[in-house]
């Protein structure tokens, strides 16, 4: 796993985009945010900025910021540099309910634009729906593309994805997480998230990604009160109708869907004219609409609800919410869950009931403790940290997302960390400069005129050989194939001068810094270390190649039967370091 995650993260430092230009229009954009940014919003702004139009290497940037402390605005300035250069956006919510709001807010936001085209993609479309989307996505008609996981089936094909800006990535599943590492091998990512897991948070912390704290509350919110008790029917009621008696709504959140016929069944006893709804993700994604359409105008004043609404949900009347079964839920959840009120100046009550006191384990309580403790706004940093220190951040590396980091101590786990990443070290490769490798083969191709004079410009086709050499494999290669695209198979001189370019640029990667012949033997002058040298002989797939090869100090050496002449000789040194050169995925190579 720590091979797989510095690949990652290695692979993104060699990656290379040119960077965007800033658009023409981007001040005007900006100066449509109809309010006056925080501090924290303005540096955020300037990060994401500077990462885009400024870094050569795709960004990889979390914004930590509270529910409602304009981390979407962040967002959208990104989306609008990538897809003012051409590029389109993918933004991936956990949830439709989310993924709605999102779309709302986009469509909105980039309503001035015409050329911009904003389009959602959910579980909730049809067959045909999907079809004629993905269609249009693919064409390059759409640039902004929202939606939940759906946006990440194998059917999804894009013209030209430039950003992915993913909301909660810890509410998405291991697979979903993986499909989402994938995307930050080669392009632009964003993260958002009011609560990251710890060892997001962690990774954060220590610089192995870069992040924007946004802890300034805009200027109207108010810090939501927060009590926490033991459950009673006569408090819930209490909390619900002063709620009501202010002109208000209500969210009433269970952890467990088959929990909510109970609390309905009690809340409809005991408020029979008071219009309630219910909302989890069993539903139908289309009826969980029209609930939360519902609620959002006012027709209903009670929705009784699972975390669904942890993420998205901005009503500004709904500002009163009881949890029950609190213990139930997680601090991140709790403190989410908590963020859908006191959104629109208006202050804000949450009351988290648990069941009985005696019956909660230490954790719970810790949980709570901590969640009643950071009450005041901008806190979701502080609370992920201290849900670090409850739960420990797991294994870093790995796949576990929390863990027992207590019963080991900080110190002794940095020492037990940097030992085993010292080791990864001992399995990689150390690429040398093409034009330092020394190959010692008495090999000089001369072209034939026939040859000559069918090239258009033998000159400049010979140095641009040379110069796709030394750039990479990947660039020999393409000059290969567009040559014989462009006048058929090469002669056996030009074959051989090309084998020398392969040859030389294939030794330069594997850390070969001279290659000469004698008597039956070659020997290669490597920097390569002899753990190296053993994984990528048991892996090699020629057993000739490998039966032949012996590393001594800093030589490799391949013992050959017969000497053979130049030209075969080369042929020889082209299929062996090609049969090495293969292995290379398995070794940490950048």
């Amino acid at each position: 796993m720590v091979v797989n995650l510095m690949e990652l993260y290695l692979q993104r430092m060699r990656q290379r985009r040119p960077p965007y230009r800033k658009p023409e229009a981007m001040d005007q954009f900006a100066s449509e945010f109809p309010y006056e940014p925080t501090p924290d919003q303005n540096q955020a702004f300037i990060d994401i900025e500077n990462d885009l139009t400024e870094r050569e290497t795709p960004m990889d940037r979390l914004i930590c910021g509270d529910v409602g402390f304009g981390k979407t605005e962040v967002a959208m300035r990104a989306i609008f540099i990538v897809v003012s250069t051409g590029y389109q956006a993918m933004v991936l919510a956990p949830t439709v309910i989310l993924a709605n709001q999102h779309y709302d807010v986009m469509s909105e936001r980039f309503s001035n634009y015409p050329d911009i085209k904003v389009a959602i993609f959910s579980g909730a479309q049809s067959k045909d729906e999907k079809d004629e989307l993905i269609t249009k996505i693919t064409n390059g008609h759409l640039q902004i593309i929202v939606g939940t996981h759906a946006l990440l089936t194998e059917r999804m094909a894009y013209n030209n994805l430039g950003l992915l800006v993913v909301d909660e990535e810890q509410k998405f599943g291991v697979q979903q997480k993986e499909k989402i590492a994938s995307f930050k091998a080669s392009i632009d990512v964003l993260t958002l998230s009011a609560t990251p897991i710890p060892r997001t948070l962690y990774l954060a912390l220590t610089g192995f990604r870069d992040a924007s704290l946004m802890s300034t509350p805009p200027p109207e919110r108010v810090a939501v009160k927060t009590y926490v008790s033991a459950f009673s029917r006569e408090s819930a009621l209490s909390a619900i109708k002063l709620e009501l008696k202010r002109g208000g709504q209500v969210f009433y959140v269970v952890p467990r869907i088959k929990a909510i016929d109970d609390v309905l069944q009690f809340l409809k006893d005991s408020l029979p004219d008071v219009p309630m709804a219910i909302a989890h993700g069993k539903k139908v994604s289309k009826n969980i609409q029209l609930a939360m359409e519902k609620f959002s105008c006012g027709e209903i004043k009670i929705l009784v609800c699972t975390h669904i609404i942890e993420s998205g949900i901005d009503i500004p009347n709904a500002n009163t919410m009881i949890v029950q079964y609190a213990e139930l839920f997680g601090l991140a959840q709790l403190y989410q869950l908590r963020g859908r009120v006191g959104r629109s100046g208006r202050e804000g009550f949450t009351y988290l009931f648990y069941t009985d006191k005696s019956l909660l384990s230490r954790i719970a309580m810790d949980r709570l403790g901590a969640i009643e403790e950071h009450s005041d706004l901008g806190q979701g940093f502080h609370v992920a940290e201290k849900d670090m220190g409850i739960r420990g951040f797991g294994s870093m590396f790995g796949e576990q997302q929390s863990g027992d980091v207590a019963n080991v101590g900080i110190d002794l786990f940095f020492d037990m960390l940097f030992d085993s990443l010292s080791k990864v070290d001992h399995f990689r490769l150390k690429p040398i400069p093409y034009k330092d490798v020394q190959l010692d083969i008495n090999i000089s191709p001369h072209l034939s005129s026939e040859y000559i004079s069918y090239l258009e410009n033998p000159v400049e086709l010979l140095n641009e050989a040379a110069k796709a050499a030394e750039q990479d494999i990947w660039n020999l290669m393409q000059f290969t194939e567009d040559l014989r695209r462009q006048y058929g198979k090469e002669p056996r001189d030009m074959e051989l001068l090309l084998k020398k370019l392969y040859v030389r640029r294939m030794a330069a990667d594997l850390g070969i810094s001279r290659i000469y012949p004698s008597g039956k033997m070659i020997i290669m002058k490597t920097n390569m270390n002899r753990k190296v040298f053993r994984l990528m002989e048991e892996t090699m797939a020629s057993e000739t190649h490998r039966n032949s090869l012996s590393f001594t100090g800093k030589e490799i050496k391949a013992e050959l039967l017969v000497n053979l002449p130049d030209t075969l000789l080369l042929n020889w040194l082209f299929h062996c370091l090609a049969d090495c050169y293969a292995i290379m995925p398995a070794l940490v190579r950048y």
